[in-house]
């Protein structure tokens, strides 16, 4: 499946929320500026950062964006795709597609396409808010002309969904930054992971994917990322993937292709 030569792919995926994922989770927030702020930094700070450092190392990486995200920072996704990155869908708004109606979730893909293709790119895969899936979601991604989703964890490998012809591109909970580093400020019972922790665990998941031959499919959100001491971790788990010449570093699109 892979190129010659290759023994397993690997993709860099971010999940460029911003304030939008925290909107989402209540739209009372938009009076707590202090609150959106966590967002905010997202966009004003880390995806610069995130960006140098992917085109110090060479990499092509896929951000998936809600719609209205690209509406707020235009001038981020500008950057964005100016650097060769590829963008996807993640929602116009960063709200789940099992709380939608049919009606509601086909206007929330139209918009988010109008707004990302207005950047002059590319869209072929969907990323959904929460990972989940209406009954309808599938049909729709058909009909809007997807090709690629990437929200199941059924799978090492990327595969053809019987029905739909979709690729699938799984991910995993253990590959997702926000699992280890999200606070919960709510209870404030919830261990944030060190840096190294993660590392850990994200270079052992590898060596498994690179034995089995699979598709690593890395989540991270800028915001989350994107502080100082966790970029040290990024730098270096991509220096170790990088490390491996038979590990085929590519953008969702592009491991995609390969099923296609």
């Amino acid at each position: 499946m892979w190129p010659a030569g290759k023994r397993c792919a690997v993709a860099f995926t971010f999940d460029f929320d911003a304030e939008e994922a925290i909107l989402a989770d209540d739209p009372g927030n938009a009076q707590r500026p202090g609150v959106l702020s966590q967002g905010t930094y997202g966009a004003k700070v880390a995806v610069p950062l995130i960006l140098d450092l992917l085109a110090t190392k060479g990499v092509t990486a896929t951000f998936f964006v809600p719609g209205r995200v690209a509406e707020r920072h235009p001038g981020r996704v500008t950057d964005i795709v100016a650097a060769g990155h590829e963008i996807a869908h993640h929602g116009y708004t960063h709200t789940s597609p099992s709380e939608l109606t049919r009606d509601e979730e086909d206007t929330e893909l139209a918009k988010g396409l109008e707004v990302l293709r207005s950047f002059g790119a590319e869209v072929s895969g969907y990323r959904s808010p929460a990972w989940d899936f209406s009954a309808n979601t599938e049909d729709l991604l058909v009909e809007h002309g997807f090709r690629y989703s990437s929200n199941f964890m059924d799978d090492l490998m990327p595969y053809r969904r019987g029905g739909s012809g979709l690729v699938e591109l799984p991910v995993q909970w253990t590959l997702d930054d926000a699992a280890h580093f999200w606070f919960d400020a709510a209870s404030w019972n919830k261990k944030i992971s060190t840096a190294e922790e993660v590392r850990q665990i994200w270079e052992g998941e590898f060596r498994g994917y690179h034995r089995l031959g699979g598709a690593f499919i890395l989540t991270m959100h800028p915001q989350i990322i994107g502080r100082p001491y966790r970029m040290e971790l990024l730098e270096a788990f991509i220096d170790f993937v990088l490390g491996h010449d038979d590990a085929w570093v590519a953008t969702c699109s592009g491991i995609a292709a390969r099923v296609l």
